[in-house]
């Protein structure tokens, strides 16, 4: 009896042990940041789980935030829209790759004027989001749009309440069309709206605001944008060419781009291609370069290296571009950095 007790004990301890085995083999890890890939992180995260059985846990709560958080070390991976120069990766201890491309678009809401029929060039949407012009009638906005009967409709602005890389990228094109704009507002993930502005938390709030206030002019992801199936300005780009943004034209503007720059962060913004979507980015991935948890950060680069070559479909229908191939290799590359 006493020697059946001790093989089912010992059996017992054999299996627990191998339970405790296989659970040390993964871990959950956890990211926080970005609105603008929140869909895709996410649309991953369940596929990889589906895949692997490891679980992948993101939050949406903004650049800003998932920045604070990833040099607080309560998260084990950070999104930003905002890429970290080379100084402020250095001193924090941070990898920094870029996950996926997207385009900021300018979206509106205008009775009468169907996606694509607003037409406005850089300056023009610098005055506006700027506070300089007021009612979509204003001579400027016209000159514009000939032959079309403008509305004597006050303009609102929509814009992101939170700390944002929507809001990094957006304010730093404008400040490349108007020094004014850069005066007067800024670029940066948080800058002085003006007062004919209304604030909404992450681009889901945005939209949002954009939707039921008539006159609104806002910005928001195109993935967010196609999801509620807003209406676009057409932008001008710097080829002159008035562009409706879509993924061919943010493909375009990738194409060319060096990603060999510190942090793989290059300027995409108002890029020279015919088809350039004037508002490009990619957004990036901020990981600890050296951590105590080696079976997290290899859990990281497991699932970013996955996602990177097997979830580049998944990204494409939610409306975000896929990294071109040679971009990817160089991530990979550049994860081999995180200990």
């Amino acid at each position: 009896m006493r020697i059946r007790s001790k093989l089912i004990l010992g059996a017992l301890a054999a299996t627990l042990g191998l339970a405790f085995s296989v659970g040390a083999l993964a871990a959950d890890i956890t990211g926080a940041g970005a609105t603008f890939p929140y869909a895709v992180y996410t649309k991953w995260a369940e596929a990889y789980q589906r895949a692997t059985g490891n679980k992948v846990n993101y939050q949406g709560i903004g650049s800003s935030g998932g920045v604070k958080q990833i040099r607080a070390r309560t998260v084990d991976f950070a999104g930003s829209d905002a890429p970290l120069g080379e100084a402020e990766l250095g001193a924090a201890g941070l990898v920094q790759f870029p996950a996926v491309m997207g385009g900021v678009t300018i979206v509106y809401n205008l009775p009468g004027f169907k996606s694509g029929e607003i037409r406005l060039d850089g300056a023009t949407a610098a005055a506006i989001f700027g506070g300089k012009i007021y009612k979509w009638n204003d001579p400027a906005i016209a000159r514009l749009n000939p032959g079309k009967t403008l509305p004597n409709t006050a303009i609102t602005i929509s814009h992101r309440s939170d700390g944002s890389g929507t809001t990094f990228v957006f304010t730093n094109y404008l400040a490349k069309q108007s020094a004014a704009f850069k005066r007067d507002v800024g670029a940066g993930n948080t800058v002085n709206w003006p007062m004919n502005a209304v604030g909404g938390k992450g681009n889901p709030g945005v939209a949002a605001n954009v939707q039921k206030i008539k006159g609104a002019i806002g910005y928001v992801d195109i993935a967010d944008a196609m999801k509620n199936n807003m209406s676009f300005v057409a932008l001008k780009n710097k080829a002159g060419n008035y562009i409706v943004p879509n993924q061919a034209a943010i493909a375009d503007t990738a194409a060319g781009a060096n990603f060999k720059v510190s942090g793989m962060a290059p300027d995409l913004l108002d890029q020279s291609h015919k088809n350039a979507w004037p508002i490009t980015s990619a957004t990036y991935i901020l990981v600890y370069e050296k951590s105590a948890n080696a079976t997290k950060q290899k859990d990281i680069v497991n699932f970013f290296t996955w996602s990177l070559n097997k979830g580049q479909k998944m990204a494409e229908e939610l409306g975000f571009v896929p990294l071109p191939s040679s971009v990817v290799k160089m991530v990979e590359a550049e994860m081999k950095r995180i200990k």
